[in-house]
């Protein structure tokens, strides 16, 4: 049989698709990565717990994870599709978000949507776990699912359209640049939760009578120092996800600006080991120490798509440094009680990675036409944009549930435990006695002899 060579029309078909499909595997791998984020939550949250509150601490992050993945199918990505402009919808371009639309389900003519969407939802949830550790050991487990499906399936994706968005108009109007999501995904969870906590109240015994802080201790800290090195592995595939696969050209930020993989490889290794080394030199705690981490990988979230290796390196060691520091202020000062430091660590590092690219890369154009470069001015009003879109509905919506007694478990089940409460499972069954009841004996005793 007599092969013949193909076609310049079919081979420039086979490259197309070959770039599609790389594009395809690329952002399923990096989702797949993503899911490792939230077995890290799983386990800081569980170790951050007392014995008698770990499962439930588990349980609130696997509920928020399964409930936010349906109701973003719903609703979450229309609006990222449709709310770039503010709070007006933009239907015709939001149509493909709906849940009945050929691109949210199987469709061979569409190879982006799905993947797209599945980035997309597990920003949601993290922004859900984010909110989650600070309320531990005291909230109820309908109020948090409640508050997580607002804030990672309305909230987050509503700042994400503004600012995470080719044309949302923190860009095009005030030239806001975020590569890692410091804002849309940390700062406004780490408000949310501030907003919740004031509302919440702290754990009983937190505070003494005369505002002495007591020091509530989780039940592992091995346990959390594992599971915060396993959010920092999953953020790897966070990151993958903030970068436009663009077949056979250059890697784009979200904001249509040139990046690489290696330079991000760069700017978070570095942020990192910054982020280690300044909490360590603040507090000598290898709960900080991790924590610190990841606010050094916050803190120089938003330019690591343009920073000189040294920069983020010392923007590392700042959100380090301020992190622990920014947690002992508000729990000193004003006796808010953030379990897990996840305000200190997410809002303040979002913060300061926020208008940090401000001071440092101002005058970087955004590719965005018509949009104004970066600018100082511009990251600032924006970081204050996120900061009130996180707080506000955080502490409108609990304040409502607190008034409404719905908020808060009773002092009796908060003493008691909520794995009694909310499980109900032990999560150590053999640390305690084999037998409930006083009288309830085996049928032989058998004594022990040297």
């Amino acid at each position: 049989m007599e092969q013949t060579a193909p076609t310049l029309a079919e081979l420039q078909t086979l490259i197309e698709m070959t770039g599609t499909i790389n594009m395809e595997v690329f952002y399923w791998w990096c989702t797949g990565l993503m899911v490792i984020i939230h077995a890290g939550f799983l386990a800081y949250e569980m170790g951050a717990s007392r014995l008698k509150n770990a499962l439930a601490s588990g349980v609130k992050n696997i509920l928020a994870f399964a409930f936010i993945i349906p109701t973003f199918f719903f609703f979450g990505w229309w609006i990222y599709l449709a709310m770039y402009n503010g709070f007006t919808p933009d239907y015709e371009a939001a149509a493909a978000g709906l849940p009945w639309s050929s691109n949210m389900g199987p469709n061979l003519t569409d190879n982006a949507s799905g993947i797209f969407w599945g980035a997309f939802v597990l920003f949601a949830a993290t922004t859900a776990s984010i909110f989650s550790g600070a309320v531990i050991e005291r909230i109820r487990m309908s109020s948090f699912l409640i508050l997580a499906i607002i804030l990672g399936s309305v909230v987050w994706i509503l700042g994400a359209a503004w600012g995470w968005h080719p044309t949302g108009w923190l860009t095009v109007e005030w030239g806001f640049h975020d590569f890692g999501a410091a804002g849309c995904v940390h700062m406004v969870a780490g408000f949310f939760a501030l907003g919740v906590t004031i509302n919440l109240g702290p754990r009983i015994g937190r505070f003494l009578a005369d505002g002495t802080v007591v020091d509530i201790k989780g039940h592992s800290m091995p346990m959390t120092i594992i599971g915060l090195m396993l959010i920092i592995v999953g953020f790897f595939g966070f990151l993958g996800g903030c970068i436009i696969y663009a077949g056979s050209a250059q890697w784009t930020t979200i904001f249509g600006t040139p990046v690489t993989l290696s330079a991000v490889s760069f700017n978070t290794l570095m942020a990192f080991s910054g982020g280690i080394i300044g909490a360590y030199f603040v507090t000598r705690q290898p709960f900080w120490m991790m924590s610190g981490a990841l606010a050094g990988i916050f803190s120089a979230a938003p330019g690591l798509d343009l920073y000189y290796p040294p920069l983020a390196f010392l923007l590392g060691i700042t959100g380090g440094v301020v992190a622990p520091l920014a947690d002992k202020f508000i729990t000193h000062k004003f006796k808010v009680d953030d379990a897990v430091g996840a305000f200190a660590v997410h809002g303040v590092g979002g913060l300061i990675g926020i208008v940090g690219l401000g001071i440092f890369a101002s005058g970087f154009p955004n590719v965005v036409e018509g949009a104004p470069d970066v600018s100082f001015t511009g990251q600032l009003m924006s970081a204050g944009v996120m900061a009130l879109l996180g707080f506000v509905p955080g502490f409108g919506l609990s304040y409502v549930m607190a008034k409404m007694n719905f908020l808060r478990v009773p002092p009796k089940a908060e003493e008691m435990g909520l794995d009694i409460v909310e499980v109900p499972l032990q999560a150590y069954p053999e640390s305690v006695p084999a037998y409930s009841a006083p009288g309830e004996l085996p049928a032989t005793k058998v004594t022990a002899t040297a």
